[in-house]
């Protein structure tokens, strides 16, 4: 098997992991399953994300074609201590579950609360038609999914994962790097779905966000030691 794709396949992989777990979209995705059917809310979860790692992995591929391969090797350097740093800043400083928690519980209960306030206000003649629409919707995307899937997507958009998964594929190979971004949010959000608040409530915080810190050091380091692919 191609050395460069299981160097990249195990990076990722575990960069996804310890960036996941008890990030926002791991909660969300655990207070999600705690309302809603989990089946769907994990095919919404774990779609965003797969589309999220894609589009990650693509624009780090897509990167070097662009920009030199040796400004590409060097930002995503930076980016790897940048990171790290960043994340043994958060576990020294013990920011992170309590409040990622309590911030994402208060966004989906603000939405909850205005969901029915506004079902409430509708008519019965409001209602007769959704009864009618609903089967018609359901064969394409139910709502539960949809709702799953734009709180991931647009949770993740941004996120330091992604732009971590970015840097990653522009100088490690980007099948490995999509695979092994796929598998770790998989087992990330299907340990979500599936007692994700046990499960956060059992793992420290803070002992994640080092090890996620000390990871993208190594990575950082790594990078720095190796030289860049030849080109443009």
């Amino acid at each position: 098997m191609d050395l460069s794709l299981v160097e990249g396949f195990s990076k990722s992989l575990a960069m996804t992991v310890l960036s996941e777990i008890g990030d926002k979209t791991f909660f969300a995705a655990a207070i999600l399953a705690m309302r809603y059917p989990r089946r769907l809310v994990l095919s919404g979860c774990l779609s965003a994300l797969i589309v999220m790692t894609a589009l990650s992995v693509f624009f780090g591929w897509a990167a070097p074609n662009l920009i030199s391969r040796k400004w590409t090797h060097s930002i995503t350097t930076l980016l790897f201590f940048g990171f790290g740093i960043w994340s043994l800043w958060e576990g020294f400083t013990e920011q992170g579950e309590a409040e990622e928690l309590s911030e994402v519980e208060a966004k989906l209960d603000a939405d909850w609360k205005a969901n029915s306030v506004g079902a409430k206000a509708g008519s019965k003649d409001d209602d007769d038609l959704k009864k009618q629409l609903r089967p018609f919707l359901t064969q394409f995307f139910s709502p539960i999914f949809l709702k799953a899937f734009s709180i991931t997507f647009f949770g993740e958009w941004g996120d330091k994962s992604q732009i971590a998964t970015i840097g990653l594929a522009a100088d490690e190979n980007p099948l490995g790097v999509i695979l092994g971004g796929i598998i770790g949010q998989a087992l990330c959000t299907t340990a979500a779905v599936f007692g994700g608040k046990s499960l956060a409530s059992q793992i420290s915080e803070r002992v994640v966000a080092l090890s996620s810190g000390v990871l993208f050091i190594v990575f950082g380091i790594q990078s720095l030691l190796s030289v860049p692919l030849p080109g443009s």
